[in-house]
């Protein structure tokens, strides 16, 4: 039986994996879908589960997201959405390799999708969000945001900024009501590591299905920044607490440090 509505959540990456289940479980939460990704006949499939077995209205948008006009066209979507409730970006890809051989183009392409649409879709939202003063931004980050990965430093840096960029959605918008979260997953059971053995061991990796519902508990305790394997919540305030004495060490003045003295 369906909840009452309410309204329609956008969800990049929906064909698969992390993008699927948040769209089976905003489902299940009453929520109206639009579904973005380029697979359009696995986008279709999910659609008509989801309408089946919730009752929901659920739009399936095949959509390049590396493209300037894949992004335009989930832009038109949001600003043309009467009841626009929020955005999933859960879209993503890897480009994994060293940087004496990695593929440029492929680089080229995760920026345009980690990066580019995932902010050009979060303005779109934010601006949609603000006019009503309710609604959800959920961008999908990663663990490898916290250190240097050789042989994923393009993916590592995209994830950074996705971190930061979020963050700074949240101090804008959570006074006027708006839930903005960065979920930082470990390993996850998806299709993104395709045929290639997996750098991690199997006891490392999470379920989408799990990931996402506990990323969704955390965002119902308001919980912005959600490390799902996270045990102790400390270590992040620890690490964020460092992070901020840094920044106040090195705005002190405008001097050069001490060690720099012979320049």
């Amino acid at each position: 039986m369906q909840q009452e509505d309410r309204g329609v959540i956008v969800v990049t990456g929906a064909s698969s994996g992390i993008g699927a289940v948040y769209a089976d479980r905003l489902a299940a939460r009453g929520y109206d879908l639009i579904l973005v990704a380029r697979r359009r006949d696995r986008l279709a499939a999910l659609a008509d589960r989801l309408r089946s077995a919730y009752g929901c209205n659920a739009k399936a948008v095949a959509a390049d997201l590396s493209s300037h006009d894949g992004v335009a066209q989930v832009e038109a979507l949001i600003d043309g959405t009467v009841e626009f409730a929020g955005i999933v970006n859960a879209a993503g890809l890897g480009a994994l390799g060293l940087s004496a051989s990695v593929d440029p183009a492929a680089v080229d392409a995760m920026i345009r999708v980690n990066v580019l649409a995932l902010t050009r879709l979060s303005l779109a939202a934010a601006r949609r969000c603000s006019a009503t003063g309710r609604g959800m931004i959920v961008n999908i980050g990663s663990i490898v945001t916290l250190m240097p990965v050789p042989g994923a430093g393009g993916y590592s840096g995209s994830k950074a900024y996705v971190l930061n960029f979020t963050r700074s959605l949240h101090a804008e918008l959570a006074p006027r009501g708006i839930a903005v979260q960065a979920v930082m997953p470990g390993p996850v059971r998806t299709e993104f590591f395709g045929n290639a053995a997996a750098p991690f061991p199997d006891s490392l990796f999470m379920s989408p299905e799990t990931l996402v519902d506990t990323a969704l508990h955390a965002l119902d305790h308001e919980e912005s920044v959600c490390f799902p394997t996270l045990h102790d919540l400390g270590a992040w305030q620890q690490f964020d607490g460092a992070r901020s004495h840094l920044l106040h060490a090195v705005t002190r003045d405008g001097q050069p440090a001490a060690r720099y003295s012979a320049i």
